[in-house]
């Protein structure tokens, strides 16, 4: 196991026939410490690796801009000694039952929480997972249907990073959370429930590291296959650390090209106009730049290495054109056959 878990518990937000929600606590926490370290070790790689989340902290919440303190003020107490984790976790179940009953579209679900360390961080896991209906064969061949929490397609889950929380006061990125979807997003009431609000915009700092590492190679007198390499080497450290779950540091990151001999890229990317956070988490979808070009529009969809620029794929801005040379054979093979028909 990657994880060790303290304490884990799961409360059932209930919907009656009239719409009407409700809390039903449970009374300890999990018993069963096997199935419970099995799950959360799943949760936990699968939230690590999850693209796009979002990072916040506790502060104000809303247009009015009054604080909700009360999940915070629950947690603070719990973590000081002068709440039990049941008690705590009670709390939080009360209080995302009052903010679900503001939203026509819940139907409930059961909220998970658990403490857990992972390296040398201790985590608050929260998340509002809901049941699925599966099939199975009984001993004597016959069909049983079950229920089972689903773990693979989480959409409402937060994590805060405990340890950097109480470490470092003026943190805007101890909680991240899972985008929700459209429609239903986690924002509308799960942040809300736990007073979070968004810190920092790490697509933003993403993709001002794209434009701090294409003005440092443009800049520099590397070849063009010398600035190919400076790219993936800074790919493969950010997404080293995006796998890790852990921030991508432009000092260590620095320290990485000037070991390959690329040098200065610290003083240059904090002395330009690019406003880099020293630590920030890492963006997979944006960092994907580096290493390719993609782009949909128009009924078109094109995606090609960048080291193919300027040698397979010939881009003319002026006539807004792209020339393909050497087409691959499955394509190839497509668009011979509509020719041969005629198109």
């Amino acid at each position: 196991m990657s994880i060790n878990v303290e304490q884990a518990i799961i409360h059932a937000i209930i919907q009656d026939s009239d719409g009407q929600l409700s809390c039903r606590l449970r009374s300890q926490p999990l018993l069963n410490g096997e199935a419970v370290e099995v799950m959360l070790d799943e949760l936990h790689q699968t939230y690590t690796t999850k693209a796009g989340k979002g990072f916040g902290y506790f502060g104000i919440s809303g247009e009015d801009g009054e604080a909700n303190p009360n999940f915070m003020q629950a947690l603070t107490d719990y973590r000081n000694g002068e709440l039990g984790f049941v008690e705590f976790s009670g709390l939080a179940g009360k209080l995302l039952q009052e903010e679900l009953s503001k939203y026509n579209f819940s139907q409930g679900g059961y909220l998970l929480l658990a403490c857990y360390t992972h390296m040398t961080s201790d985590y608050l896991y929260v998340s509002l997972l809901n049941a699925k209906s599966s099939m199975t064969v009984l001993d004597d061949m016959e069909l049983s249907q079950n229920t089972h929490l689903d773990l693979k397609d989480v959409q409402l889950a937060a994590r805060i990073d405990l340890t950097e929380w109480q470490a470092d006061e003026g943190s805007r990125k101890y909680i991240s959370f899972i985008r929700g979807r459209a429609g239903r997003k986690v924002a509308d009431f799960f942040l809300d429930f736990m007073g979070c609000v968004e810190g920092v915009n790490t697509k933003a700092q993403n993709k001002q590291l794209m434009n701090a590492v294409e003005d440092f190679v443009s800049s520099s007198e590397l070849t063009k296959d010398e600035r190919q390499q400076c790219r993936e080497k800074i790919f493969d450290y950010c997404t080293e650390r995006c796998d890790l779950g852990a921030d991508i540091e432009i000092k260590d990151l620095a320290d990485e090209l000037a070991d390959s001999g690329m040098e200065s890229f610290y003083d240059f990317a904090k002395g330009g106009d690019y406003e880099l956070e020293d630590e920030f988490p890492g963006d997979k979808p944006t960092l994907r730049q580096l290493k390719k070009f993609s782009g949909t529009g128009g009924g078109v969809t094109l995606s090609f290495d960048g080291a193919h620029l300027g040698e397979r794929v010939m881009y003319d801005p002026i006539s807004d054109t792209i020339l393909i040379k050497g087409v691959p054979a499955n394509l190839k093979d497509q668009l011979d056959r509509r020719l041969k028909g005629g198109q």
